[in-house]
């Protein structure tokens, strides 16, 4: 997976949905940090993380990592 890519579609994502980065990253028990680095590509994201990034968004995993455009 391509962490820019996922980061990207992250913070895409978190802003239709209506979650500043603070809210987000209370609502998935991480810190800010943790958060931005995702968001920016830096940061790998487990399969898990992404699980719940999908659930609290309400989008299903495929949807989030851009499986669907393939």
């Amino acid at each position: 997976m391509d962490k820019s890519r996922i980061g990207r579609r992250v913070k895409a994502f978190r802003k239709l949905k209506g979650f500043t980065q603070v809210g987000f990253a209370r609502e998935l028990n991480i810190s800010i940090n943790s958060l931005g680095a995702l968001e920016r590509g830096t940061r790998e994201v487990s399969d898990e993380l992404i699980e719940l990034i999908a659930e609290t968004l309400g989008i299903n995993k495929a949807e989030l990592v851009g499986m669907e455009e393939e």
